[in-house]
């Protein structure tokens, strides 16, 4: 018998709270638009009622776009732990980045691509710079 691999359930309430969040940083890593509904698979109408600071809105996300979410977390985390200074934990998104899977785009360039492969492995490459610190 194989168990089953079972996602966790997560209320509306926590779907927006996290979506606020990861725009939050998307905003920081001055990610146009276009870019954030990309990033985390969201409509315009999405992400403009995620920048309003409606407590009672709430929605459900699919677990495409929770890993979504989570992963903007962890590479802002990532960051966090590489980076003593905002201007780079904020600005390192937006940096060409000349690493041979970059090749000379800036992460939030791959990232806004939109499939998940880009966005986890700009996630990879991100957490390797912290070298184990977790």
């Amino acid at each position: 018998m194989v168990a089953a691999l079972q996602t966790p359930t997560f209320s509306k309430e926590q779907c927006a709270a996290g979506l606020r969040v990861a725009v939050g940083i998307l905003e920081k890593w001055r990610a146009s638009g276009e870019q954030s509904c990309n990033v985390l698979r969201i409509s315009r109408s999405t992400l403009a009622r995620a920048k309003q600071s409606d407590s009672s809105w709430s929605l459900n996300l699919d677990t495409d776009q929770i890993q979504r979410v989570s992963l903007v977390l962890n590479i802002h985390a990532a960051l966090r732990l590489v980076f003593d200074n905002p201007e780079n934990v904020y600005g390192f998104a937006q940096m060409a980045n000349h690493n041979e899977f970059f090749s000379g785009r800036a992460p939030l360039d791959v990232m806004a691509q939109g499939d998940m492969i880009s966005l986890y492995e700009t996630f990879r490459r991100i957490d390797a710079l912290r070298g184990a610190q977790w």
